[in-house]
């Protein structure tokens, strides 16, 4: 078992800055592949970042050059630094972890990037 708790979501004008954190405990050595998702109300959740297997990180396109995805292995936490926010950055911000036997979620953190 994994357990994920993310934190640092708010509200923020368009522009700002956060930055969100997400804490692993638990079986994290079985940890392969790590990720930021998100969900805006009346869409799909999508993939914002991810650290894979082989230590490379990706980005959505809506994101490059804005968010960066980053991990302390001393804490076991990573976060999402995101810059330059835009009203459509509005959504429920999830950590994930990848496992050999399942997927493991935060239960999300609410980003509002609005005036």
């Amino acid at each position: 078992q994994v357990q994920l708790v993310e934190s640092g979501g708010g509200l923020v004008q368009p522009g700002g800055s956060l930055r969100l954190s997400c804490a692993a405990s638990g079986s994290i050595f079985n940890i392969y592949a790590v990720g930021w998702y998100r969900q805006a109300p009346g869409k799909q959740r999508e993939l914002v970042a991810a650290i894979t297997s082989d230590g490379k990180t990706h980005y959505a396109d809506s994101v490059k050059g804005r968010f960066t995805f980053s991990r302390d292995n001393a804490v076991n936490t990573v976060y999402l630094q995101m810059n330059s926010l835009k009203p459509e950055d509005t959504a429920v911000y999830y950590c994930n972890a990848d496992t050999p036997q399942e997927a493991y979620w935060g239960q999300g953190t609410q980003v509002t990037v609005s005036s």
